[in-house]
C-alpha cells in the first residue's frame, strides 16, 4: 500500500494572497499527526513507547484541527451564502464518503457492511460534528460564557451512556468546547503562544507529557482520548467522566499550546498545501484501511521499530500527496461540489449581477 515513502511530492504552489501561512502550516501538520497517528493504531500493542507518543499525539491532533475550524467559522451566521457552503462543503462529503467507506470495504476485504448516514464510521465523525457546530454558532456568538457552556455539555455528555452513537453525538458533544474556543479566539491569541519564550517551555513540556504517557500506558484506558463513550461504558463510576473531561480539556489545551508554538509563521513548501487537508483528511482512510484489510499490518517487518518508522514515514507521504493540487482537482467533485443547479438563486445577488450589465450596457 504505502509504496511512496521516497515518492516525489507535488510541488505545491504558492499559498493564495490573502492565506495566513501559520493557519496553513497548522492545518497541514496537524493532518500529517492524524494520518500517522491512524497508522499506529494496528502496531501500538508491541511498543510501550509507540502507545505512549500516540496518547500524547491524541490528546492534542483533533483538538488542534478543531480549534483552527472553529476560528475560521467565526463568521459563520446562517446566511444563504455560508448554508451553502455548508451543505457542499460539510454535508455532501459526508454522504459521498459515509457511502463510500462500506462499499470500499465490502470490495477490498470481501466483508459486506451496512450503509447507515446516522451512524459516522471511523473519520466521517469529524464531518457531522462540523456540520454541527458549524450551524450552532449565531447560539454560541450570543450566549455570554460560552466557553463554560461548552464544558458543562461535555461534562454531562461524559456521563450520559444513553446518547447512543446516532451521528457520534458523544463525540460531537465532547469535543465541543474546542470548536467554542476557536470562535472564541482572535489572532493576536495565537501570536501570544507564537513567543520564543513558548517555544522554549514547549520542549520540556512535550518531554513530560511523554514521560507521563509512558508511565500510564498500562494504567490509563486510550479510549478516553477518543472522547465517544460515557464513564459507565468505560467501566469508570460516573462521577469520573466530568473530571476526566476537565483534566483532558486541561492537558489537551497545554499540548495544543505547544504545538502552535512550534508551527512556523512562514511561507514553507507545505503551506499551500494545508489548503486541501479535508482531501487529506477523508481520503487518507482507504489508504490505511486498505492496509488493514490486506494484512500488511500483520507483517513482522512492520513490528519492529525500523517498520514502525517505515509506516509513519511513508503515511505522512501518502497524505501530503493527498493534499496537493492535482489530487484536489481529480476529487473536487466529491469534497467540494459545485452545486448551483441545487440551490435556488438569491434575489438579492441576481439583482446585483444584473446592476454592473445595466451600467456598461448604458455607458
Amino acid at each position: 500500500m504505502f509504496h511512496a515513502a521516497s515518492s516525489p511530492i507535488p510541488s505545491p504552489r504558492p499559498p493564495r494572497p490573502g492565506r495566513d501561512a501559520f493557519f496553513d502550516n497548522a492545518k497541514y501538520l496537524a493532518i500529517v499527526l492524524v494520518a500517522v497517528a491512524h497508522s499506529w493504531e494496528p502496531l501500538k500493542g508491541d511498543s510501550r513507547t509507540l502507545q505512549a507518543a500516540y496518547m500524547v499525539v491524541y490528546a492534542f491532533h483533533m483538538p488542534a484541527f478543531i480549534v483552527v475550524s472553529g476560528f475560521f467559522s467565526r463568521s459563520f451566521d446562517g446566511s444563504p451564502d455560508r448554508l451553502r457552503r455548508l451543505i457542499t462543503g460539510v454535508a455532501v462529503p459526508y454522504v459521498v464518503f459515509e457511502t463510500a467507506y462500506p462499499l470500499f470495504r465490502q470490495a477490498v476485504d470481501g466483508q459486506p457492511m451496512d450503509i447507515t448516514l446516522l451512524d459516522p464510521w471511523y473519520l466521517t465523525w469529524f464531518l457531522v460534528a462540523l456540520f454541527i457546530w458549524r450551524l450552532t454558532t449565531p447560539i454560541w456568538k450570543l450566549v455570554r460564557w460560552p466557553l463554560p457552556l461548552a464544558l458543562v455539555l461535555a461534562m454531562l455528555a461524559s456521563v450520559t451512556p444513553g446518547i447512543g452513537d446516532d451521528l457520534d453525538l458523544q463525540r460531537v458533544l465532547q469535543f465541543l468546547p474546542f470548536f467554542v474556543l476557536g470562535l472564541c479566539l482572535k489572532p493576536e491569541h495565537f501570536r501570544l503562544v507564537r513567543r520564543a519564550s513558548v517555544r522554549i517551555a514547549a520542549v520540556p513540556v512535550f518531554a513530560l507529557a511523554l514521560a507521563f504517557a509512558y508511565w500510564a500506558v498500562p494504567r490509563m484506558n486510550t479510549a478516553w482520548f477518543y472522547h465517544r463513550d460515557a464513564a459507565q461504558e468505560l467501566a469508570a463510576p460516573w462521577w469520573v467522566g466530568p473530571v476526566m473531561q476537565l483534566a483532558l480539556f486541561g492537558c489537551s489545551l497545554l499540548l495544543t499550546a505547544c504545538f502552535f508554538a512550534w508551527v512556523p509563521g512562514r511561507t514553507l513548501w507545505f503551506t499551500a498545501l494545508g489548503a486541501g487537508t479535508l482531501y487529506g483528511y477523508l481520503l487518507h482512510g482507504f489508504l490505511i484501511k486498505a492496509a488493514d484489510y490486506r494484512g500488511v499490518f500483520a507483517r513482522p517487518f512492520f513490528h519492529t521499530h525500523l517498520g514502525m518508522l517505515t509506516v509513519s514515514l511513508a503515511v505522512a507521504a501518502a497524505v501530503t500527496v493527498l493534499c496537493s493540487g492535482p489530487v484536489r482537482r481529480v476529487f473536487r467533485c466529491v469534497v467540494e461540489p459545485r452545486m448551483d443547479w441545487a440551490f435556488r438563486k438569491d434575489p438579492v445577488r441576481a439583482a446585483q449581477e444584473r446592476e454592473p450589465r445595466r451600467e456598461k450596457v448604458s455607458a
